[in-house]
C-alpha cells in the first residue's frame, strides 16, 4: 500500500483551528495526528476532549489520537466519545499494556502503542499480533520541532521484521523531525505512516507539502 501522512494539528494555528482542519480535509492527507499530553507523563500540556471534539465536528478523516498520559486506562471511553478512530497509548504509561489494548478494541477504536526513543522494539513481541498500530517516536515526546534521531530508522527495520515474523497486521507510523529527507529515510525502511507537524504548517504551501510527502 502507499504509505499514509498524518499532519499533527499540535503544530496547526490554535486561533484557526477549524481553517487548519479544512486544509488538511481538501488536502490528500490521510488522517489527522492529535497529540494529548498531560504535564506529568511528559514535560508538556495540550488540549483535551472538548478540541477533540471540535476537530471530529469538521474532519471528515480518521482522527488518529497519541496519548501521551499517566493512567490511559481511565479516559479510554471519553476518546472514543470524543471521535477518535485510533488511540495510540505508550508503552511506558501501560503496565497492564495487553489488558489495555484489548479495552482500546472492545471500544470499537483502533489500537496503538507509541515508543519512547529508548525503548526496544523487542517489548512489542508478546502483543505485536493484536496490534493495529506502532507509533516509533523520532524525537522525545513533549514538544513539535524537535531534530530528528537517527536510531528511529533502524526501530523501524525491526518493527517491519517483528511484524513479518509474527504475521500482524500492524502498521509502523513514525512521529518527530519528519521532512523530505528524513521521511523518504522512513518509507525506505518500512514505516507506512508519517506524522508530519511543523514541517507542514510552517511551510509556506502546507497542502502542496503533504502531496510532497505523499510523494515520497
Amino acid at each position: 500500500m502507499a504509505h499514509l501522512i498524518s499532519p499533527s494539528v499540535l503544530s496547526c494555528d490554535f486561533a484557526n483551528i477549524q481553517r487548519d482542519v479544512e486544509m488538511i480535509n481538501q488536502s490528500t492527507a490521510d488522517w489527522f495526528h492529535i497529540d494529548v499530553m498531560d504535564g506529568v507523563f511528559v514535560p508538556n500540556i495540550s488540549f483535551g476532549f472538548p478540541v477533540i471534539e471540535a476537530i471530529k465536528k469538521h474532519a471528515t478523516k480518521p482522527l488518529d489520537v497519541h496519548i501521551m498520559i499517566v493512567n490511559p486506562d481511565k479516559y479510554i471511553q471519553d476518546f472514543k466519545k470524543a471521535g477518535t478512530d485510533i488511540l495510540t497509548v505508550h508503552y511506558e504509561a501501560c503496565p497492564h499494556l495487553h489488558r489495555t489494548i484489548q479495552a482500546i478494541k472492545e471500544a470499537g477504536m483502533k489500537a496503538g502503542v507509541a515508543l519512547n526513543p529508548h525503548t526496544n522494539v523487542n517489548v512489542l513481541e508478546d502483543v505485536i499480533a493484536d496490534l493495529d498500530l506502532v507509533l516509533i517516536m523520532s524525537v522525545n515526546p513533549g514538544f513539535g520541532g524537535q531534530k530528528f534521531i537517527q536510531n528511529a530508522v533502524n526501530k523501524v527495520k525491526q518493527t517491519k521484521d517483528l511484524i513479518i515474523k509474527s504475521g500482524s497486521n500492524a502498521l509502523i507510523e513514525v512521529d518527530g523531525g519528519v521532512n523530505l529527507e528524513t521521511g523518504k529515510q522512513l518509507i525506505e525502511a518500512g514505516a507506512d505512516v508519517l506524522v508530519a507537524g511543523s514541517f507542514v504548517f510552517n511551510s509556506s504551501n502546507p497542502t502542496q507539502t503533504i502531496v510532497d510527502l505523499k510523494s515520497l
